[in-house]
C-alpha cells in the first residue's frame, strides 16, 4: 500500500510532527451512513471514511473488491510516518483486517450462534478474538465455507509499528479470511481480554503517530497522546 502511494503521489509523506489535516469539502446528500474505516495492511495502518450501501460494515467489505474512502490518513508501520489523501481506492485484497464500525444490521436476521476463542496471523498481525459459528459445528470447517471478510468480537491485536511492539483491544474485528497465514482454536485465557487500551486513530496532530505503545505489563499512551479523544 505504501509504495503504490508513492507511485500515485510523487509528494513526500507528512512529517509526525507537522501533519494536519485539511478540512472536508462540502458533500452532497449522503447516499447511506457514513462510518469511521480503521483497516491494517500489510505494510501500514488506514484510516478514512467509508460511505456505507449495506446494512452492515461487513456487508459491504464482502460485497465490493474496491472501495472508496475520504479524508484518508495512511500511518506506515516501518517508522510511523503518514501520509493524508482527499480520496483513495483500497482493494479488498489490500486488507487484512477491518475495524467494525456502523450498524449492527437487522436483529431479525441474526441467528443463535457459539463464540469460539481463536488466535490467528495476518501478515505482520496476531489477532485473538471470537469466532461465532453455530452450536456444537466445527469451526474451522465452517470458517472455509464463509465470505471472505469474517469478524471476530471481543478481540485483541500485537503488531509492531515504528520499532516498537503495540498490543491494544478492537472490539470486533473483521479479517481477511483468504489472507490469513494462519488460525487456530484456543484456550479462553489465551484470549481473554487483557488490560490494555482500546486502539484508537492517530493524531495527525501529534509528535508521533504509533498509537499506544505496550510498555512492561500496561500499555499506556505516549505522553503526546495523553488527554487525545
Amino acid at each position: 500500500m505504501i509504495e503504490r502511494l508513492r507511485q500515485l503521489r510523487g509528494a513526500a509523506p507528512i512529517s509526525p510532527a507537522a501533519a494536519e489535516r485539511p478540512a472536508a469539502e462540502p458533500r452532497g446528500e449522503p447516499e447511506g451512513a457514513e462510518v469511521e474505516f480503521a483497516a491494517y495492511a500489510e505494510d501500514c495502518r488506514i484510516f478514512g471514511f467509508l460511505r456505507l450501501d449495506a446494512e452492515r460494515l461487513s456487508d459491504a467489505l464482502n460485497e465490493h473488491a474496491r472501495l472508496e474512502l475520504s479524508d484518508v490518513l495512511v500511518v506506515a508501520l516501518d517508522d510511523g510516518r503518514g501520509r493524508e489523501e482527499h480520496a483513495l481506492i483500497v482493494e479488498r485484497d489490500e486488507l487484512l483486517a477491518v475495524r467494525a464500525a456502523g450498524p449492527r444490521g437487522n436483529p431479525a436476521r441474526r441467528g443463535r450462534t457459539r463464540p469460539y476463542p481463536v488466535t490467528l496471523q495476518t501478515g505482520p498481525y496476531t489477532i485473538h478474538g471470537h469466532l461465532h459459528t453455530l452450536p456444537g459445528a466445527d469451526p474451522m470447517q465452517l470458517l472455509r465455507r464463509r465470505k471472505p471478510m469474517v469478524p471476530l468480537t471481543e478481540a485483541w491485536i500485537e503488531y509492531t509499528a515504528a520499532g516498537e511492539t503495540h498490543r491494544a483491544r478492537v472490539g470486533t474485528i473483521i479479517v481477511n479470511r483468504p489472507l490469513l497465514d494462519w488460525i487456530r482454536p484456543s484456550r479462553d485465557d489465551e484470549v481473554l481480554l487483557p488490560d490494555l487500551p482500546a486502539e484508537t486513530a492517530p493524531d495527525p496532530h501529534a509528535k508521533d503517530l504509533t498509537g499506544y505503545i505496550y510498555a512492561g505489563s500496561l500499555a499506556v499512551p505516549r505522553d503526546s497522546e495523553r488527554g487525545a479523544s
